[in-house]
């Protein structure tokens, strides 16, 4: 392990400067196992800091025009776009993921959000309407809430870490945010651009540090009105506890059990591959990720020979590796949690086809402590196994048959989720009645993953509360009022 003097240290970026923290966190490497960054482990007083700073900040940002505040968050976008490189390096070492991931994804929608509601801030509208015979006009006004308390997750950390304070600062609120303290670099990186985009000093605070410490006291914060939170359910459930005494506004998005519906007259030359990098892409880390895949009786067998013979190709490999279509899960007791369903899978009779315990995963000598594990199918399954049932969160999905569509849309909506879901068919009066029954709030029908950041984005059931996209995060991140004026 490196000594100390060789870590990055990161700190917390309050009012506009950089503070230190009397303690820090360890933080990994994923593909080599070794501690490479120091993480601030931040509690209650850096919050309440925090907090004194964004509530300094909020009466001249809100007060500034929605023009002057996208032209902020596209100055902020060009800095991204222009360090895309070394942003993208930092993710994919720190999450683990590919840098060619990295490189044409998160740092690109990163740049994009930031875009995206720079231009939409510009767009919305207010209500008005007459009451003649009362002498009266009614319109509405939104203002911003407050301070937003923004807590993103580790999968696709500058992503999603973007996604929330994009849409909260183009509103006029000013923030706190939470990044995961498994992932801290890009959103410390992102800390440097601030002051150099024009966003004043309070408009944008990061607080590092564990859910425990520092989740738990921005969250039960009385002065601040409204959470943001991408992450698991039981940490939900937990921050829905701590906020009912304050009834703070809450956008929850949550996991995801997602199926994927393969009807017999599926194109397969472009379903198979979709739903192999639906399955694995990110180690199958993003809560999109198919982890059940429903085939039609007919094409079943078909299905799973091509299927499991393009998840072989589908190389895992160290980060930097070009070639390499997946890279190093997140920590060494994600990697066991996930290992642990394939093993419960085999204890209850299932079929591992290829992956984990079948195949052998070749990595360089210094890698060999990484947290790497190959991509995984398993069949043979039951409905009831918690492996049909539970968000594993890796790269591990199970194919099983089915042979009538109200059997399948059963079968597909017999979990708590309901995120996300994919159909395959070439019949479109079938894609229009399944995507009408199933209980998902993103369905893709011969495709996966393709974002209209205009339409809403959230789930059902245990997937969530709220729904986030550009009318549906100005709604979050502001107050609706109703004026009345007597003429």
């Amino acid at each position: 392990m490196a000594g100390t003097k060789d870590l990055l240290m990161l700190e917390n970026f309050i009012g506009g400067q950089f503070l230190p923290c009397h303690s820090y966190i360890d933080s990994y490497d994923p593909s080599t196992g070794e501690v490479y960054c120091k993480v601030p482990n931040s509690g209650k007083d850096e919050v309440e800091v925090a907090v004194e700073a964004a509530r300094g900040a909020f009466p001249g940002w809100s007060s500034q025009s929605p023009e002057k505040r996208a032209q902020v968050l596209n100055r902020l976008a060009d800095l991204l776009e222009q360090s895309l490189e070394e942003l993208a390096q930092a993710e994919s070492k720190d999450q683990g993921k590919t840098l060619t991931l990295a490189r044409t994804m998160d740092i690109p929608r990163s740049v994009q959000n930031f875009r995206f509601f720079a231009s939409s801030i510009l767009h919305h509208t207010t209500e008005c309407t007459h009451m003649d015979h009362l002498g009266c006009l009614h319109y509405t006004l939104r203002t911003p809430v407050g301070i937003a308390g923004l807590i993103s997750p580790w999968n696709l950390p500058l992503y999603l870490l973007t996604w929330k304070i994009a849409p909260a600062i183009a509103a006029g609120n000013t923030v706190i945010a939470k990044p995961s303290e498994l992932t801290s670099v890009t959103a410390w990186m992102l800390c440097k651009l601030l002051d150099k985009a024009g966003v004043p000093p309070g408009v944008v605070n990061i607080v590092f540090g564990t859910g425990p410490r520092v989740g738990e006291a921005l969250v039960s914060h009385p002065e601040v009105p409204l959470i943001s939170f991408t992450g698991s359910q039981p940490t939900a459930e937990r921050i829905t506890q701590l906020s009912a005494p304050h009834c703070k506004k809450l956008s929850l998005e949550l996991g995801g059990k997602n199926p994927a519906i393969i009807f017999e007259d599926a194109n397969l030359e472009e379903c198979i591959p979709a739903t192999v990098r639906s399955s694995f892409a990110n180690q199958g880390e993003i809560c999109l990720c198919t982890s059940r895949i429903f085939v039609q009786k007919s094409i079943y067998c078909e299905f799973l020979k091509r299927f499991v013979e393009a998840t072989r190709k589908w190389k895992v490999g160290i980060p930097s590796d070009p070639s390499a279509s997946m890279g190093a899960l997140i920590s060494k007791p994600h990697l066991e949690k996930v290992r642990s369903y394939v093993k419960k899978a085999r204890a209850e009779g299932a079929q591992i086809l290829c992956g984990e315990g079948v195949d052998m995963l070749s990595l360089p000598p210094k890698n060999q402590a990484g947290y790497f594990m190959l991509p995984t199918v398993i069949t043979d399954i039951k409905d009831e196994s918690c492996c049909m049932k539970e968000e594993i969160f890796g790269p591990v999905t199970c194919v099983v048959p089915f042979e009538s569509e109200e059997e399948v849309i059963k079968r597909a909506n017999s979990v708590e989720y309901g995120l996300a879901a994919t159909v395959w068919s070439s019949n479109v009066g079938r894609i229009h009645r399944v995507a009408k029954k199933l209980q998902s709030g993103l369905i893709w029908t011969n495709c996966w993953l393709i974002r209209e950041l205009n339409l809403p984005f959230g789930g059902m059931k245990h997937s969530g509360i709220g729904r986030e996209g550009a009318k549906d995060s100005y709604d979050f991140f502001t107050e609706i009022k109703t004026i009345t004026v007597k003429h």
